[in-house]
């Protein structure tokens, strides 16, 4: 295999692929019967669709993806992993990874346009997601697939045009700030994401919005274009994700009783579908025991970035933003949770539940589809 270029992830880390022919037969030998033993306990396997005779052939794939991520995250090496590190790469990050890769692998035989597949991932803020999105995108380039990483958030409103939303909403504090249905272009999204389908060869390249949520006090703003990421094709993998995707619209009187200004949120969602859903053919769903841990995740955020020396939120602060968020999880966490997102396919979803340490939690969901 010839290595990939270097690709620029999301953050600026630059990832090289490899080859997966590295490791010596010798150094497999003294890992498989321990390692296979534990990949065979994880809770996802099943759930992945991941047998016992792929995981015993495919072992020297794990062992050095295992390595791949272990360097990634800064672990200490293979064994030396805590518990808590190894449950994170060989039960959860690498079932993932590879529950993907045979959804690739189907879009492949399915499509034979070259299009890339979207993955579309849906999960609540703090849960985890950046963390798996990135290691994902990690993986592929290492396998020598290009995968573009594409948030909602970078679709969010103008300042000048959330503004305008704010004030023609008369007070609906749902809308007062970037977040909700409604605070967000969705002929940006779905541009952009048509775009993403489009860059199928070398000569194509597509340029990704960008949102500086520092701009205006924290209020933010969109990122000047002239920062926009450009990625060259050909593009294998599209991760579209956010923290509201997939949501399906509830009856006005049901918006209602969970919050009066839920209604005029769930009426601009209704628009969600057609305009980005629609683009997605497989989902990723990251299933929380209790949305009230969102309050908690984004105050360890918070005193990460304290800690680092840039400006945070107050706990006050903290609870009246995740405040404007709940409303949203309280209506519409129940359909995706039993019904899927909004353009789920059976074979094409993947639920996966975490605790409040986002971590797995033992017995995960059966299938919905």
């Amino acid at each position: 295999m010839a290595p990939l270029d270097a690709y620029a992830s999301r953050n600026g880390r630059l990832v090289a692929g490899r080859g997966l022919h590295a490791l010596p037969a010798e150094q497999l030998s003294t890992v498989s019967a321990h390692l296979e033993e534990y990949i065979m306990a994880g809770p996802l396997l099943q759930t992945c669709g991941l047998s016992q005779q792929e995981v015993r052939e495919g072992l020297r794939f794990w062992v050095e993806l295992g390595d791949v991520l272990i360097s990634n995250l800064g672990f200490p090496g293979r064994d030396k992993l805590n518990e808590i590190q190894r449950m994170r790469i060989y039960h959860y990050y690498l079932p993932v990874y590879f529950w993907c890769r045979k959804q690739l692998e189907r879009h492949r035989r399915d499509d034979p346009t070259g299009r890339p597949l979207v993955i579309g991932m849906s999960a609540p803020q703090g849960c985890g997601k950046t963390t798996l999105v990135e290691e994902l995108q990690a993986l592929f380039a290492y396998t020598e697939d290009r995968a573009a990483v594409f948030s909602v958030d970078d679709c969010y409103l103008t300042f000048q045009e959330q503004q305008a939303l704010a004030v023609n909403s008369n007070g609906n504090r749902l809308l007062e700030l970037r977040g909700n249905a409604g605070s967000h272009d969705l002929q940006l999204g779905s541009d952009t994401l048509l775009a993403l389908q489009e860059t199928t060869s070398a000569d194509k390249q597509v340029t990704l919005p960008r949102y500086d949520k520092s701009k205006h006090q924290g209020r933010g703003d969109r990122a000047d274009p002239a920062v926009w990421p450009t990625l060259k094709g050909p593009i294998s993998v599209v991760l579209f994700e956010g923290w509201m995707l997939g949501f399906a619209p509830v009856s006005q009187e049901a918006a209602a009783q969970v919050d009066p200004d839920l209604v005029a949120v769930n009426e601009y969602l209704a628009g969600y579908r057609e305009q980005w859903d629609r683009f997605v053919d497989s989902w990723l769903v990251v299933k929380v025991d209790d949305p009230q841990n969102v309050y908690q995740w984004r105050l360890q955020a918070e005193a990460m970035m304290k800690a680092s020396g840039k400006a945070g939120m107050s706990e006050a602060q903290v609870a009246d933003f995740v405040d404007r968020y709940m409303p949203a999880y309280k209506a519409y966490l129940p359909g995706l949770y039993t019904k899927g997102p909004t353009t789920a396919q059976p074979g094409k979803l993947l639920v996966v539940a975490v605790d409040r340490n986002r971590g797995l939690v033992p017995q995960q969901p059966p299938p919905i589809m």
